[in-house]
């Protein structure tokens, strides 16, 4: 199959039997094997609904809001679903990565929450859209020992609890049965995050109290859908909805944190799930907020410079024991290049030559997937996606080497991204990489506040933290820079324990932004700060650390979060 209203990856995925996406990392993601069927992302016009009811009676769907769906099709139905006119575009589920007291007073928390402002959040929502969390943890917990969540959707049950419900469990203080799965935050990731942006610090005696300790929280507690551990795109989006859903039913103002990311995508905007974020961001008194994620070490990303006639060479080093992965390269499709690949063994050079479909290339004990894609609707870029799929059971280490040659009249780029650092081993990286425009998506979405990470005990950018700009558009991300070196954080055994990551720095802007909204909407000091006007007083507020000379910049954007310095005088 091969579709213009579908993504590369998909394309990619259809065109090849079960047996060759099994051993693949990515491209069996959203395929269920006993079922036989394909969840894949749509946006749409019309009322689709009631035509696949009439036509495809097999598929089920969640309709989200946006005319954005979630459906799961039967495989051989995908070719038909897409084609129908009402659906405008479709791409499949990838697998999202977490992006993993001095951080307060480093964010000038202390003025806005102790001075004469006393902000604590209250009135507004607080979303987290995680791994779930710890129920019991006495930071989640009013006085009266009475839960401070509103709501809390747990995917992995299937089940969406209410306060009511969550207070007869507390009464009952049944921490091993009885909540279906309800206490469990295995990872202890989502625990860490909402006390971040909203634990009261009552373990602690206030001592580690979160940003906006009073707001009512929104728990969604992500799908894990198959035995990796990683949650879905899909998952994600059914959890924003569900939020922004339940904030428009209680007329309330809500803070959203992201903490999970992935590499695949044109780093743009221009994907679905991008698009769907800020379609949401715009229904409401929102502000979404999402790490910037933590690949700018990781050598995930390249960005070869190609000069008319000239070759420019960017090595793939490949660790031992690789089972399979993705690379993609995105270029401006009107760019003249030729694209040759060297195998570790010192093999004839092969060129990357357009095809229609899929060309499969075999290379020692390893089976090249290569999709030469076109623009689409959305998006003018071009993508060339490789997947390293091993014959047996690794990939061939070594060094894997591409050549681009400028067959234009004027210097052109390319970008090459790799998965995940979570999703490949510690060998596996660009020897000639770029810690740029290393933010994960769906940071690169324009609505969303996107947050970096600093050391607040040194003053310097972390280096893990993804870097902006956006690719072509360069648009300016990250957005600006919170204290993600060992912050202190509720965990999952009901104390503290340290935490890195740009997953953490972003909750510290998620608290910002709600106690911005108390004081502006709660308080009706400005009933129009949300959006992007609480981005805008953020990005103002922001400090100037003296390790950067020039801003806004890639690493820290406008500077570090001050909340203090962002209320309006």
């Amino acid at each position: 199959m091969e579709d213009q209203k579908a993504e590369n990856l998909l394309n990619l995925a259809l065109s090849v039997p079960e047996e060759t996406r099994e051993r693949t990392e990515e491209l069996n993601v959203g395929y269920d094997r006993v079922e036989r069927t394909w969840e894949i992302i749509v946006k749409y016009h019309g009322n689709l609904e009631s035509t696949l009811n009439e036509q495809f009676p097999g598929v089920s769907g969640t309709y989200l809001l946006s005319s954005f769906a979630i459906l799961r099709v039967p495989e051989r139905d995908v070719p038909g679903v897409i084609a129908l006119p009402e659906i405008e575009y479709a791409e499949k589920p990838k697998r999202l990565f977490f992006a993993l007291n001095r951080a307060r007073a480093a964010s000038c928390f202390l003025p806005v929450q102790t001075g004469t402002d006393g902000l604590t959040g209250k009135g507004v929502l607080v979303a987290v859209i995680d791994s779930g969390i710890d129920i019991f943890h006495e930071d989640f917990r009013n006085e009266d020992g009475t839960t401070r969540i509103l709501y809390l959707d747990d995917q992995i049950s299937g089940k969406t609890y209410e306060r009511r419900e969550i207070n007869e469990i507390l009464r009952g203080e049944n921490k091993s049965g009885g909540t279906g799965g309800l206490s469990l935050d295995t990872s202890g990731h989502g625990t860490a995050v909402a006390g971040i942006a909203a634990g009261n610090g009552r373990t602690s005696g206030g001592l580690y109290r979160g940003a906006a300790y009073e707001s009512e929280l929104i728990i969604v507690r992500l799908g894990i859908p198959d035995s990796v551990g990683f949650p879905r795109t899909t998952e994600l989006m059914r959890g924003m909805d569900l939020a922004v859903r339940k904030a428009l039913e209680l007329g309330r103002p809500m803070a959203v944190n992201l903490s999970f990311g992935n590499t695949y995508g044109s780093h743009d905007g221009g994907g679905l799930l991008e698009r769907y974020l800020d379609s949401l961001a715009q229904m409401g008194q929102f502000v979404f907020v999402t790490g910037s994620g933590n690949e700018g070490d990781s050598g995930g990303h390249a960005r070869p410079v190609i000069e008319p006639g000239k070759i420019t060479e960017i090595r793939l080093s490949v660790g031992t024991y690789e089972t399979g992965f993705g690379m993609q390269i995105w270029k401006n499709y009107e760019d003249g290049m030729r694209i040759f690949l060297r195998d570790p063994f010192g093999g004839a050079e092969i060129e990357l030559v357009p095809v229609r479909g899929t060309d499969r290339i075999r290379v020692g004990e390893t089976e090249l997937l290569i999709y030469y894609g076109e623009p689409s609707p959305f998006n003018a870029a071009q993508e060339i996606y490789i997947e390293f799929v091993p014959e047996r059971t690794y990939v061939e280490s070594g060094i894997w080497t591409f050549r681009f040659l400028g067959t234009g009249d004027e210097e052109t780029a390319a970008d090459l991204w790799l998965p995940s650092a979570a999703a490949v081993g510690r060998d596996t990286e660009f020897l000639e990489s770029s810690p740029d425009t290393t933010l994960t998506i769906p940071s690169t979405a324009f609505r969303p506040v996107t947050v970096g990470a600093y050391d607040s005990g040194t003053g310097i950018y972390a280096p893990f933290s993804g870097r902006g700009d956006t690719r072509v558009y360069r648009a300016q991300k990250p957005d600006l820079a919170a204290p993600g070196v060992g912050i202190m954080a509720p965990d999952r055994d009901g104390g503290y324990s340290p935490v890195t990551g740009t997953s953490f720095a972003a909750p510290l802007v998620t608290g910002a932004a709600a106690l911005l909204m108390e004081w502006g909407i709660v308080r009706e000091n400005d009933p129009y700060l949300y959006g992007e006007k609480v981005k805008a007083y953020l990005r103002k507020g922001a400090r100037r650390l003296p390790s950067e000379l020039v801003y806004p910049n890639p690493r820290l954007g406008y500077g570090a979060l001050c909340v203090a310095d962002s209320l309006p005088k």
